[in-house]
């Protein structure tokens, strides 16, 4: 697989990127609905691969509230537990822009490994997909520097953490396999066997389950974290991409080729062209869903899985990150 180095035009550049996963398989906001109350400060962060830029809502004043520029075709985008900063894995520039999620500032640039697609916080450390490196970089967040970077499997792609910050999973985009990184030794401790060109990666909130989506077979694997071993495999849309669970354990895909986000186990929710990302709120109210070919993003009220709203943020939005 090539990589671009900026000849491509972005909007070629991401309707490659999905045919690719596919194929080697086979700002004015809209207003939602106060009937949830947040906790303060819950804002999502929006990385926008096509704008080179962050877009920042805030939940609770329901508008954007700030466009925040990074490197080159931002494309993830992880949170610290406490909500206090941001970071956004830049592809084509191989860095991370740390953002102070209070003032909206950017507080570091880190470089890491080759076209990085994923952040993942785990205590006192970020841990980043080198998606052309086959590795993970390891940022102390306390000095913004990489202190090490581990071997993983091939074209990783979406790490994340579980809730207790002792292992962080990365998924194997080339290699249909997870790669569980033990946090205390920052090695792997084991490799588990998935579907094909695995892409999003959610835990519950318990963290006994793994969601993966297995973007070349159109389905989720559920991996038990005790085993950890596969324990089911569920269909959903075509390209699944994104994976989120609600605090109430809910599970929610982005199925990018159907332009749905589909609820295990409940009918799809029709949203904009190319869903990629999705993240759940805190208190479980609302799914975030961003629509890379639509450059927007969906709000999704969770009590009626209906869309509520359609929020215009940058062009070609990826990742996103939910902070409270």
């Amino acid at each position: 697989m090539s990589f671009g180095n900026g000849a491509i035009p972005r909007s070629r550049r991401r309707a490659v990127r999905i045919r690719v996963l596919a194929v080697l398989v086979l700002a004015a906001a809209s207003v939602c609905p106060e009937a949830h109350a947040y906790p303060s400060r819950v804002q999502v962060f929006v990385a926008n691969s096509g704008s080179d830029s962050v877009t920042v809502y805030d939940t609770r004043m329901q508008e954007v509230v700030a466009t925040i520029p990074v490197g080159r075709s931002p494309v993830g985008v992880g949170a610290a537990p406490d909500g206090d900063r941001v970071y956004v894995a830049n592809e084509l520039s191989d860095t991370v822009s740390v953002i102070d999620a209070r003032t909206y500032s950017t507080l570091a640039t880190v470089p890491v490994g080759l076209h990085p697609f994923g952040v993942a916080v785990a205590g006192t450390h970020a841990y980043v997909t080198n998606f052309g490196a086959d590795t993970v970089s390891v940022i102390d967040t306390a000095t913004n520097t990489v202190v090490r970077r581990i071997p993983v499997g091939r074209f990783p792609h979406s790490p994340a953490a579980s809730p207790d910050g002792r292992r962080v999973y990365v998924t194997n985009n080339g290699a249909a396999t997870v790669s569980v990184i033990d946090v205390a030794s920052d090695q792997v401790a084991a490799t588990l066997p998935v579907g094909r060109f695995p892409a999003g990666i959610a835990l519950s909130p318990a963290g006994d389950r793994v969601y993966v989506a297995a973007t070349g077979a159109n389905s989720v694997n559920a991996i038990s974290a005790a085993g950890p071993t596969l324990m089911t495999t569920q269909p959903v849309g075509q390209v699944p991409m994104g994976v989120a669970v609600t605090p109430r354990g809910q599970v929610y895909v982005a199925n990018a080729g159907s332009d749905t986000v589909s609820l295990l186990g409940h009918t799809p929710i029709p949203v904009q062209d190319q869903p990629e990302g999705v993240a759940a709120a805190p208190d479980s109210s609302y799914v975030f869903v961003t629509n890379s070919g639509s450059g927007s993003m969906s709000v999704i009220d969770t009590a009626t899985n209906t869309v509520v709203a359609t929020v215009p943020v940058g062009s070609e939005p990826e990742g996103l990150a939910v902070t409270s």
